[in-house]
């Protein structure tokens, strides 16, 4: 007969579970900013992804510690991860969304500078967004007055709570 799942072991297996989602949502909205809006990233906004693609498959893996009841500490050990990641997501945002405002200068390889673009016989205009990406410092959609960068800082700050309260919570 299988053993009955404890609260102290659910907690963090749903804690777990909530970032694993959280986690591909949010990054799953900005590549449907990219694909369906047609949003073009620019370089910060590539590494703003990095601690999610990251993070969900982490944080799977931390579900499916809790499921097959490995020793609680793993668990809370891949929410620490998980927590650390989305803090890191929170200095990229932060940082981005300076960049944005014009509070500090951004990376020098992240501007508007184009070179010859070679069109491959389409029109110019078509080339443009395949080969030209946007600068850093312009934020390309705002929000309730936030750009894309600030929205993640929120996002990242928030899962980065859930992440550290569910792997230091004692249930």
């Amino acid at each position: 007969m299988p053993q009955a799942t404890t609260p102290a072991q659910r907690a963090p297996m749903l804690t777990a579970a909530f970032l694993t989602v959280a986690m591909a949502a949010t990054v799953g909205s900005a590549l449907a900013f990219q694909y369906i809006g047609g949003y073009i990233p620019c370089k910060l906004c590539y590494e703003q992804r990095i601690p999610y693609y990251v993070g969900a498959p982490l944080m799977l893996l931390a579900v499916l510690a809790a499921v097959f009841k490995l020793p609680a500490w793993i668990t809370r050990a891949l929410l620490i991860v998980g927590g650390l990641l989305m803090v890191y997501g929170l200095y990229l945002g932060v940082f981005h969304s300076g960049v944005e405002w014009g509070w500090w200068p951004g990376p020098t390889d992240c501007t508007n500078v184009a070179g010859p673009v070679d069109t491959g016989g389409n029109g110019v205009l078509d080339a443009l967004d395949k080969f030209v990406p946007p600068s850093c410092d312009k934020a390309a959609l705002r929000i309730l007055g936030l750009s894309l960068a600030g929205w993640n800082a929120i996002a990242s700050v928030i899962l980065a709570a859930i992440a550290f309260r569910g792997a230091f919570k004692r249930v």
